[in-house]
Order: C-alpha cells, then sequence, then structure tokens
C-alpha cells in the first residue's frame, strides 16, 4: 500500500504518486491529471511527470445548475450546499476513470489534489461587520467537499488552496505560477505561461530567475466570453466556438472592440485577478443586446469577442512585461489553445521574435497543465511547504496552501 499513515510517512518518502483535479471558471467539466513528484534529499521537487490524464465534461444539468450559482440574482443558498457535496461525486467519478485508465490501484495514489469549482471570487476588499468594528474581508469560494471526496475514494485529499494565502493578504490568485516555475523554467529564455481558460492569466518567467521574480496575474477574459456568446446565439446548442472556426468567419468590429478594451480592469498594475463576477452571464448578455442594436451579425460579434481576448493578452504583456523583461516564447494551455483563430490574432499582435506555443509542443496536453499544478500545490503542501508566490498574488509572506483531509 503506498498511502501514507502520516505526514512524516509522506515526508520521508522520495517518490510520490498524486491526482490533481481542476475545473475551472469555463464550466466545462473537470480534469485529472496522475502526477509522479520525485523530491531530493532537501524535500525540494526534483522532477514532476505528468502519468496520465483524463477529462470528465459536466452534463448541461450540472453545467446551468453551477452557472446559476454565478450570478447574485439567481444564486440560492440551498443550491450552492447541494452543489457543494454533489459536486465532490463528480470528482470521484473522474479519479475512478483516471485510476482505471493509468491501470494502478487505488491505493497507490499518495493523495489528492482538489482545486474545487470557483463560483466567487472577490479579490478587493468587501466590507464586513467585524468583531470589534467595521473590517474588510478578502473572499473567494471554490466548492467540493473534501471529506466526501476522502470518504468515496478512501484517498487522503487536498484542497481550499486559495484561502491561506488570501488570509496573507493576497488576491488568492493566481496560483498555478508556483508549478508554471517548477515545470517550465528555463535559464536561456524568457518564457510567458498563457493559461487561457474562463479567465486567462499569465506566468512570467524571467530566463534564469529565482521564483522571487516570477510575476502573474490575469490578464482578463479568456473563452468565458466567447462561450456565453456562442451557448446565447444558438440557443444552448453550442458551448464554444470549436477550433475558432465561427471567428473565422466573421470580421471584428473594431468600434465595439475599442470600446471594450477602455476597460478600466486592462489597465491596473499587477498584481490583478478577475472572473465570472465581473465576464460572465449579465455581461455577454449587455454584449448581446448592443450587437442587436448595432446590426453586428453573430459571426462578426464572435470574430469581435475573439479578438477581446487576443487584444487584451497581448496588451498586458506590451503594458506590463516587456518594458522589463526579454521573451522569447508565450506557450498556451487550457481550452483557448485549442481555438486557431486566437492563437492567430494573438501572434498577429505581438512584436517580432516572440514565437505562440502551446504545451502539447512539450509533451503536455493542452487541457492539462493546471490539473498537473495542483497536484503540485497538494504535494508541497503534504510536505509542510509554501507554494504561493507573494509577488504574483501580494501576499506579505509565503504560506503553505490548503487544507488537509485524511
Amino acid at each position: 500500500m503506498n498511502q501514507p499513515a502520516s505526514l512524516l510517512d509522506y515526508r520521508r518518502k522520495s517518490d510520490h504518486l498524486l491526482i490533481g483535479l481542476m475545473s475551472g471558471t469555463s464550466l466545462d467539466g473537470i480534469d485529472a491529471a496522475l502526477v509522479a513528484i520525485r523530491t531530493n534529499a532537501s524535500g525540494e521537487i526534483e522532477q514532476a511527470e505528468l502519468r496520465e490524464f483524463t477529462s470528465l465534461p459536466y452534463s448541461d444539468e450540472v453545467r446551468d445548475y453551477v452557472l446559476n450559482l454565478c450570478s447574485v440574482e439567481s444564486a440560492r443558498i440551498d443550491q450552492l450546499t447541494t452543489a457543494h457535496y454533489g459536486l465532490s461525486e463528480w470528482y470521484a467519478c473522474v479519479v475512478e476513470q483516471l485510476i482505471q485508465k493509468a491501470a494502478i490501484h487505488a491505493s497507490d495514489v499518495d493523495a489528492i489534489c482538489m482545486h474545487g469549482q470557483t463560483v466567487w471570487h472577490i479579490a478587493g476588499r468587501t466590507p464586513f461587520p467585524g468583531p470589534t468594528g467595521p473590517t474588510e474581508v478578502r473572499a473567494s469560494l471554490q466548492i467540493g467537499d473534501l471529506s466526501l471526496l476522502a470518504e468515496r475514494t478512501g484517498t487522503p485529499v487536498v484542497g481550499n488552496f486559495r484561502a491561506r494565502d488570501l488570509a496573507a493578504d493576497g488576491e488568492g490568485a493566481p496560483l498555478v505560477p508556483y508549478a508554471d516555475y517548477i515545470l517550465f523554467r528555463d535559464p536561456q529564455k524568457g518564457r510567458l505561461l498563457q493559461n487561457i481558460g474562463g479567465i486567462a492569466n499569465v506566468t512570467i518567467l524571467p530566463a534564469g530567475a529565482d521564483i522571487e521574480k516570477v510575476v502573474a496575474f490575469d490578464t482578463g477574459p479568456g473563452n468565458m466570453i466567447i462561450d456565453q456568446i456562442v451557448h446565447l446565439v444558438t440557443d444552448g446548442r453550442m458551448r464554444y466556438d470549436e477550433g475558432g472556426k465561427w471567428a473565422a468567419t466573421g470580421q471584428v468590429c473594431k468600434e465595439m472592440l475599442d470600446r471594450l478594451l477602455q476597460d478600466p480592469y486592462y489597465q491596473l498594475q499587477p498584481p490583478k485577478s478577475t472572473g465570472r463576477e465581473v465576464y460572465g452571464k449579465a455581461f455577454a448578455q449587455e454584449l448581446m443586446a448592443q450587437a442587436k442594436q448595432q446590426g453586428i451579425s453573430d459571426a462578426d460579434l464572435i470574430a469581435t469577442v475573439t479578438a477581446l481576448t487576443a487584444s487584451t493578452i497581448a496588451q498586458a504583456y506590451i503594458q506590463h512585461v516587456l518594458p522589463h523583461t526579454k521573451v522569447e516564447e508565450v506557450i498556451v494551455s487550457g481550452g483557448g489553445a485549442h481555438n486557431q483563430t486566437l492563437l492567430r490574432m494573438l501572434q498577429e499582435q505581438l512584436p517580432a521574435g516572440m514565437k505562440v506555443m502551446t504545451t502539447q509542443q512539450f509533451g503536455m496536453p493542452d487541457d492539462a497543465k493546471e490539473a498537473v499544478a495542483f497536484a503540485i500545490l497538494g504535494h508541497e503542501t503534504l510536505m509542510g511547504r509554501p507554494s504561493n508566490v507573494p509577488s504574483v498574488t501580494g501576499a506579505k509572506r509565503a504560506v503553505p496552501l490548503g487544507n488537509i483531509c485524511f
């Protein structure tokens, strides 16, 4: 049996096998990665290798259920509570599928590292009545119960990663940059790790940089607005623009794009983060209304919001990255890595010498990186090591992330 009886047993080992689970703001489903991690005598990660990967798409019913929880107009406390436990049944299902696909035993897995499903993320401070007077809090909610998943799988579970960084006065996001540094740093090349999920976020890895020099932030919407518009114009028959083929048939409406680019978020200096509470369903419905009023076709609207994602990513580089960091490679992951129109638009807006690639070209499926990242973060939690990056989140110090449920 591989599972450790205690944290001390885990930390004494040099070879570990973990499952990372990621269900992102796109609400398309759950990605599961089986990751082998080897540590050196000092307990530091020496190697992290993806052994197997699978995905479990959400049903339309579950997707709509969770989507309603991401809106102040439709969220209900009874449904939120139910989903918190119900989603863990989905996590348990994808864990079983991954174990079967990898042809291993459940007892071979040391721990499951679960991000949970984000339903609300407050990057700034929100007033709340404190015990001695008014106070302000930062908050983020990822649902999916750790105890239920541990009970269903018989395996320890690490989760609730964002809370400790928030407690340390950080934004609780992005958290993946620590894993980006472990997996993709290069002594000679400056790299940008661009994840394009529901929200788009970038990790800056200067050539040969130490972890203290890593910077990351949310550039703005990723696939979220595109997916919402496609869903709305097809009355739910389609959930996304496969390969960017629909956007490729349209013309970008420059007037609308220029107006959208005036959003103050894009001018903010990092660290910064955003989410569905800003660029969700209400945002997409307003864009639809504007498009109809201006006579903009569906194809042109989809091309325009695709250009918005590409432009905000490119502008983020030009404004916040390139003035002080030399970059040779942009490595894209997430669902946006499959959108060829989006990648083309991004490449066209970047300076000469910057090459757009995907994680697939490095032997990692484009959808797998964030699931791998949470396996790495969970491992560091079990080792008692910090894995937030204060230069990324703005936290006052580096702290271990997450809760452990044996």
